[in-house]
């Protein structure tokens, strides 16, 4: 079956010309609005950031290793909007990827604000009942909200696009009224807030050690215009950045509320500015320097970045040990069809290689049901991964997002499918049960123990000794980190080691990393790697879905 998406029936439709302000929507009343708005009136703002479905992403099987862990990263977004809030206001932060909502927060509020992907829309849509049932206002924003309005016709308020004039309307909004309105309203942003001008992430409303990763965004929006994309539609074309001062801020409030051991930048593209990228280094290298490298850090880049040797000697001095690159497809032709030729400035094996040169451990995207594929796509990536020594890669089923070059090109095709059995809404030019267990067969043996810790142990050769040598410093040796590593290691030994059915492959990568005392790497190994493996497994029996976006059920309401 296929649909359109449209738009909802008659929504109030609230821009900057709102009446409930009485202005007018002249630039010189929009310059005026600039401004803060001051509340009059107490309000008690619960923000809920709603649970994902279990995916490969969510490392959910590296949690019990670490005997605290519940969440992956906190949520970036949420946590700058309640740091926006009026400091008048009581708020609540919620992350049910941790604990859920309970009836006594719902009753505190005045009014509920939820943001989130598309993935996470079943769960957004529960909390916007429970909300209701309480009688409470609710709004909500973000990605998918800001992609498709039209997902979310019972929420009280949607706020569409970036934090900015529309946030400011809300805030006047919920002061002048504490009572859910007759129908729905839309809050549209116009003028953007600066990111020089956003606030820090509330971080003191949760427990970054419940977390397997902190995060930090430094950009927003990507040069590029890749088919399957919505980043470029969504937050633009040319990169706005944050300052370096900015950033500091951020890592010294991390350091403060919480143990953190890894930093990912989850910019959409970390180079999408590489000017801006080398101006930040530098302030990067003298806080690592000057805590004594507390932490790694990780982020999203475009494969290119292997041809600029300075920023990479940056990025190596910095403390930079991991690095997602959208690889897609080794195949020339299929990156050519997705607009992603970027990817072939040079050659893919060589871009890798130069990458590991500088201690930069690659992780890759994959994607499978593209229309160049056909019977031998996954012996040409298994072919890929070996050459590549890559150990992690999101081998995952295309899957059309709204507002994207692809989604309108399948529509125009008639190829998009909405079916809640399926693990994609694409019509692919192949059979999909074809696809789908040629995913099935590329994925399960990309993660067999054997092969997957051959990669690893390549990396550990190979990739990890040309990092910088860090000092010992007391950041590092302190005694939270030591009990952290203990705990890690131990679960390791003990889940892995012993009780797991693939210890024997375990301990062929164990024995050489104790003896050379890499013991950061081999608990490195031991999390990701059990979860890679554990989640290859469930793969296989059908209890996990080929793709990120998977419509079905049992992923919607799975706990």
């Amino acid at each position: 079956m296929t649909t359109n998406l449209t738009p909802l029936d008659n929504p109030i439709r609230l821009e900057t010309d709102l009446k409930i302000n009485n202005i007018s929507s002249t630039p010189k009343a929009l310059e005026q609005q600039q401004t803060r708005y001051k509340p009059v009136n107490h309000r008690r703002i619960l923000c809920i950031f709603p649970k994902y479905s279990r995916s490969f992403g969510t490392f959910h099987h590296a949690y019990p290793l670490t005997g605290r862990v519940k969440a992956f990263m906190p949520p970036q977004g949420i946590l700058v909007v309640a740091a926006y809030l009026p400091k008048e206001w009581e708020i609540k932060f919620v992350d049910e990827n941790i604990k859920p909502a309970t009836s006594k927060d719902y009753r505190w509020a005045d009014a509920v604000i939820v943001s989130g992907m598309h993935i996470q829309r079943p769960h957004m849509h529960k909390i916007n009942q429970l909300a209701h049932n309480e009688g409470k206002i609710t709004i909500i924003g973000g990605p998918s909200v800001s992609g498709c309005p039209e997902y979310y016709p019972d929420f009280d308020i949607l706020s569409i696009g970036e934090l900015g004039d529309a946030t400011d309307k809300i805030i006047e909004y919920l002061d002048k009224n504490n009572q859910r309105p007759s129908q729905q309203i839309r809050f549209e942003t116009i003028e953007r807030l600066p990111l020089t001008e956003f606030p820090t992430p509330a971080y003191h409303l949760l427990n970054l050690n419940q977390y397997f990763l902190a995060n930090i965004q430094f950009s927003s929006g990507c040069p590029y215009h890749c088919e399957f994309c919505d980043i470029p539609e969504l937050y633009g074309n040319n990169p706005r950045m944050k300052t370096p001062e900015q950033v500091i801020n951020e890592l010294d409030t991390m350091l403060k509320y919480g143990n953190i051991g890894a930093v990912y930048f989850v910019d959409d593209n970390f180079v999408g500015n590489r000017r801006a990228a080398m101006e930040l280094l530098p302030h990067l290298i003298n806080w690592q320097k000057r805590h004594g490298y507390p932490v790694q850090f990780a982020c999203e880049a475009t494969l290119n970045l292997a041809q600029s040797p300075k920023l990479l000697a940056m990025m190596r001095e910095a403390y930079f040990c991991t690095v997602f690159c959208g690889i897609e497809t080794p195949e020339t032709n299929a990156l050519q069809a997705i607009s992603k030729t970027h990817n072939l400035s040079m050659p893919i094996l060589d871009a890798v290689k130069t990458l590991n040169s500088y201690g930069m451990e690659v992780v890759s995207g994959i994607i499978m049901g593209l229309d160049t594929d056909d019977s031998a796509t996954c012996d040409r990536i298994l072919q890929f991964i070996q050459l590549s020594q890559i150990p992690l890669l999101t081998i995952n089923l295309l899957h059309a997002l709204p507002r994207t070059p692809l989604w309108r090109r399948l529509e125009n095709e008639k190829r998009l499918v909405f079916d809640e059995n399926r693990d994609s809404n694409v019509e692919f030019l192949m059979p999909y049960e074809q696809v789908v267990e040629m995913w099935r067969r590329c994925i399960t043996t990309a993660y067999q123990p054997e092969f997957l810790y051959q990669r690893f142990a390549y990396q550990m050769e190979n990739t990890y000794p040309n990092r910088i040598k860090v000092p010992n410093s007391p950041a590092r040796f302190s005694r939270a980190n030591i009990i952290k590593g203990l705990t890690y290691l131990s679960n390791i030994l003990l889940r892995v080691g012993i009780l797991s059915n693939y210890r024997q492959t375990f301990w062929k990568m164990a024995k050489p990393a104790f003896q050379k005392g890499d013991i950061e790497g081999l608990i490195h190994v031991g999390l990701v790697g059990h979860h890679l493996i554990k989640f290859a497994m469930e793969c296989s029996t059908g209890k996990e879905s080929a793709s990120f976006y998977s419509q079905k059920i049992r992923h919607a309401v799975r706990s």
